[in-house]
């Protein structure tokens, strides 16, 4: 993992498409605003595991070949 230093105001671009800016710092919290292309989803970690968990329960079960021969 990569840890970077910055200020309020400081920015860090990833790979020229995504900047990630230090927008407020209060007490133990830090406001970041990103700018992505709107392709790029952008969540929190736990907001990103939930849609990842809701994916897998809604993914049909895989049927294999000796359940289905041809």
């Amino acid at each position: 993992m990569l840890v970077l230093s910055r200020k309020k105001n400081e920015s860090i671009v990833i790979d020229d498409k995504i900047v990630v800016t230090v927008v407020e710092i209060r007490g133990d919290k830090v406001r970041l605003g990103i700018e992505a292309p709107k392709e790029v989803p952008v969540h929190r970690k736990e907001v990103h595991a939930a849609i990842m968990a809701e994916q897998t329960q809604q993914e049909p079960p895989a049927v294999s070949s000796a359940e289905n021969p041809a």
